[in-house]
């Protein structure tokens, strides 16, 4: 199921669109990156599909806490 990111789209200026993704919000490893994939709508039409976009530090620090904790 995918979700719509934020309430609302983002203004591109530089594209002259309103931009909007929607993701599935499932952490994927690629064996060097953790992402989520999304898809990237101008103005309603899709532009890119599967978007690759990299998960932070910050969330890749909990995730390999939870899975050490699991480990235990």
């Amino acid at each position: 199921m995918l979700t719509q990111t934020g309430s609302s789209a983002i203004l591109r200026d530089d594209l002259g669109v309103q931009e909007t993704t929607e993701t599935d919000n499932i952490v994927r490893w690629d064996g060097e990156k953790l992402y989520v994939e999304h898809d990237v709508y101008h103005n309603g039409q899709l532009v890119h599909r599967k978007y690759r976009r990299n998960v932070s530090e910050p969330v890749a620090r909990a995730l390999l806490a939870l899975v050490n904790r699991a480990k235990q």
